[in-house]
């Protein structure tokens, strides 16, 4: 499963939902969480195509400057909100919440060490392997983190094109329809997937201007 995708609901990207859910079948992918940018309408319009394949999700900017990613998002979480608020509004829908990318040197978003150990406690994952992470060692870091505390691992490929669905995910075994049936599965998966290099974040960069 491809726990971090994009769709056109998100600034930087230009994917319809259709287009996501058939290049997901044509690789074999059981499941795909949708986590588009501040908002779950992409996933959700792409769970009524294919409810059996989607995971609804979002991936949220907080005022902390960093981001979270939750799955099982039932409304929509704004942005911009005090981290800790964003965290008490998943989980007052029962959100799964993981960070996204979390020690990545190189992106804006990611909260960075301090901030991931201050909430650390209140996720329940890390993401261990993101596709579109520069500098692998920064993937490495977050796995042996969440090591360090006892957290599941998510991971993705943080597909903003069609060409990278597919490239970070994890092995898992099937799992019921649920929060709690996700998180379980989470305990017992493994990271695969590939780097997908540098092109992917010009071709975000395109799609934000284009939408501009």
């Amino acid at each position: 499963m491809d726990l971090h995708s994009h769709t056109r609901f998100s600034p930087d990207s230009a994917t319809e939902p259709a287009a996501l859910i058939a290049r997901a079948r044509q690789l074999g992918l059981a499941r795909i969480a949708i986590t588009d940018h501040d908002t779950i309408d992409g996933a959700l319009a792409a769970q009524q195509l294919a409810p059996d394949l989607v995971i609804v999700g979002e991936e949220i900017m907080t005022a902390a400057g960093g981001e979270l990613i939750a799955y099982f998002v039932q409304e929509t979480v704004p942005p911009g909100l005090p981290l800790r608020e964003a965290i008490r509004r998943l989980r007052a829908q029962a959100a799964v919440i993981s960070v996204s990318h979390p020690l990545d040197r190189l992106r804006n978003s990611a909260l960075g060490e301090r901030l991931t150990r201050e909430i650390i406690e209140e996720v329940d994952a890390l993401e261990g392997f993101n596709a579109r992470c520069l500098l692998p060692g920064d993937n490495r870091a977050a796995a042996r983190l969440a090591a360090q505390y006892g957290k599941a691992l998510t991971a993705g490929s943080d597909a903003h094109t069609l060409g990278e669905v597919g490239a970070g995910y994890l092995l898992a075994s099937p799992f019921a329809d649920s929060p709690d049936a996700f998180r379980a599965s989470l305990t017992q998966a493994q990271i695969a997937g590939r780097w997908t290099g540098p092109w992917p974040h010009f071709a975000s960069t395109f799609a934000r201007l284009r939408g501009a």
